[in-house]
């Protein structure tokens, strides 16, 4: 009986993480949930939010993911996300300049327009994103 949990994260762009944990706690879409050692198998897909990693004896990792799924297997746990950002890494300048520029882009199309929804969903996900981070 393992005293630690395989986790892997892995987004399109890189794998953030593969090692041994003791606890993740992650966004599903039907609500958030944890993992720990000889955890009972299922998958579920994820909504936005922080994925957070406990390991003893070094510091917890908070991983902000855009979506995907989350599989639990005998094996561990692997998260599939679409986009994942590693909060200890964000520059708060960039963020907070990429949010009003996003944010600009937005305002500069109308409500009707076929564009508005992704560059609002888009400024949501980086006011989620400064949020996980200054949490």
């Amino acid at each position: 009986m393992p005293d630690t949990l395989h986790f892997s994260l892995v987004s399109p762009a890189r794998e953030l993480f593969s090692g041994d944990v003791d606890h993740v706690i992650a966004p599903g879409t039907e609500g958030e949930f944890g993992v720990l050692p000889n955890h009972a198998p299922f998958m579920t897909t994820l909504k936005n939010g922080l994925v957070r990693v406990l390991r003893s004896g070094a510091d917890d990792m908070r991983i902000f993911v855009r979506g995907g799924f989350a599989d639990v297997t005998p094996a561990g746990l692997t998260i599939l996300a679409e986009e994942a950002v590693n909060c200890a890494d964000v520059d708060m300048e960039h963020l907070d300049d990429e949010i009003q520029t996003a944010r600009e882009r937005m305002l500069s199309h109308a409500k009707d327009d076929g564009q508005y929804p992704a560059l609002e969903e888009h400024v949501q996900y980086l006011q989620a994103l400064k949020a996980a981070v200054v949490n």
